[in-house]
C-alpha cells in the first residue's frame, strides 16, 4: 500500500483514496479552506475545553456541508463532552467518532484514539501501563492510526523546543504493527510530515502558535487493498 503526498489539482484516480488530514482547529473550522478528499480525517481539539454547546453543534453542521463522502473524527484532550458519556457521539451525527476503536473505509483498517499522557485533559491517561494495554488492541492490520498526540519523538515538538511531549507507548506500538500511515495533532508548532521506510507521519494541527489558522490541511493518497 503506498502514500503520497496529493496537489489540491491532481486528478483523483480509481487505484487510490485521498485523505484529507486536519487537526487542532479548536472551533475555527470555518476558517479553513478544505480540499476535497474521499475521507476527510480530523484528528482532535476542535472545541475550546468543549465550554461551548453552539460551537459543537456548529463543528457538526460544518462536517455535514462538506463534500467528503467519509469523515473520521477522533477526540482531543478539549473534548471533554466526549469523554464519559459515548452517548454525546451524536452531537456528532456527520461523522464517525473512534475511541480506542476500528474501522474499515474503502479497503483502509483505521484505528484511532484520542488519548494524550496528559494528567487532567480529556481522555488523559497519565499511566505508562494504562497506555501500552491500550495499544496492545491495534490490530496487526491496521493501515492508518490517528491518534490526537503524537509517538515520542516524531512531530512531537515546537520548533528550537527541547521538549518532546509524545507518548512512548505509542511509539512502540507503531514500531510492532507498521502501520502505513499515522495521522496527529496537539503539538501545533510541530505541523508536517516525516517519513520512515514504514510508515508516513503527519501532524496535522492547523492552529498557529499566535491562535489563528495559520497552515492547510495536508492531503495524502493511499492505495486499495
Amino acid at each position: 500500500m503506498g502514500i503520497s503526498v496529493k496537489s489540491h489539482h491532481t486528478q483523483r484516480r480509481s487505484t487510490a483514496l485521498s485523505l484529507v488530514l486536519l487537526s487542532d482547529t479548536h472551533e475555527l473550522h470555518r476558517k479553513i479552506d478544505v480540499p476535497y478528499g474521499e475521507i476527510l480525517i480530523h484528528a482532535g481539539d476542535f472545541t475550546l475545553f468543549s465550554r461551548s454547546l453552539r460551537a459543537i453543534e456548529d463543528f457538526n453542521t460544518w462536517l455535514g456541508e462538506l463534500p467528503h463522502p467519509h469523515k473520521v473524527v477522533v477526540p482531543g484532550n478539549h473534548e471533554f463532552f466526549l469523554e464519559g458519556d459515548l452517548s454525546r457521539r451524536s452531537l456528532l451525527s456527520n461523522a464517525t467518532v473512534l475511541i480506542k476503536e476500528a474501522i474499515e473505509i474503502g479497503g483502509l483498517h483505521i484505528w484511532g484514539s484520542p488519548v494524550t499522557p496528559l494528567f487532567g485533559a480529556a481522555f488523559g491517561m497519565s499511566s505508562a501501563e494504562d497506555r501500552r494495554k491500550m495499544y496492545a488492541g491495534i490490530p496487526e492490520s491496521t493501515d492508518l492510526v490517528v491518534s490526537h498526540g503524537p509517538p515520542y519523538g516524531i512531530l512531537d515538538a515546537a520548533p528550537e523546543s527541547g521538549f518532546h511531549s509524545g507518548c512512548r507507548e505509542l511509539f512502540d506500538a507503531i514500531m510492532r504493527v507498521k502501520p502505513k500511515l499515522v495521522a496527529c495533532g496537539h503539538v501545533h508548532g510541530a505541523y508536517g510530515i516525516f517519513q520512515t521506510d514504514d510508515t508516513t507521519f503527519v501532524n496535522a494541527a492547523l492552529l498557529g502558535l499566535h491562535g489563528g489558522i495559520d497552515k492547510a490541511p495536508i492531503v495524502l493518497r493511499m492505495s486499495r487493498r
